[in-house]
């Protein structure tokens, strides 16, 4: 896999075993990123990134010039692997092994973009949602292929990609 864009634009990572994650393809980390451009200034922003696969969100937003962005990854094996990548980055994101939902909860901090893309047909989308209401300031992107109750949040955007969908929200 290769960042798309920015500072570390072409810099290789590796991905885990694809039974393990299914990572966000290239034209749609590409497009998560303009749309979000197109909305804030990414300067002094923090990128939080609920299921983090291999990683490359976390770095993307490094590479965009985030300030600060935290990882969450509950697989170890998948852990293991985006722990490798970071060490590759001087400035990289902070990264947390466990249940997002879980760490979402003990965070005492907000983020003003939150990322969730937790396995496919994994029936925890709202319950992410709702891990994330007193940490989200701003803007919360679900990659998903189910239908979503969006609890509360307001849609801004959605784009379908082949069988998924990005779907951009805001708090209320």
């Amino acid at each position: 896999m290769i960042i798309t864009a920015g500072k570390y634009k072409g810099r290789k990572i590796t991905a885990p075993d694809e039974n393990i994650t299914r990572p966000t393809l290239s034209k749609v980390r590409m497009s998560v990123f303009n749309t979000l451009q197109s909305m804030i200034d990414f300067e002094g922003k923090s990128f939080l990134d609920m299921y983090a696969g291999s990683g490359i969100m976390g770095l993307e937003a490094i590479s965009r010039e985030f300030e600060s962005v935290v990882a969450i990854e509950k697989n170890p094996k998948a852990a293991a692997v985006i722990k490798n990548n970071f060490k590759k980055f001087d400035n990289a994101p902070e990264l947390f092994v466990g249940d997002s939902l879980k760490i979402c909860s003990k965070f005492d901090r907000e983020f003003d973009v939150i990322y969730i893309d937790p396995p496919y047909f994994s029936e925890i989308y709202e319950k992410s949602l709702e891990a994330i209401k007193n940490i989200a300031s701003d803007i919360i992107i679900l990659e998903h292929v189910d239908d979503v109750d969006f609890c509360g949040y307001k849609l801004i955007k959605q784009k379908k990609y082949s069988d998924k969908f990005v779907t951009f929200l805001s708090t209320i």
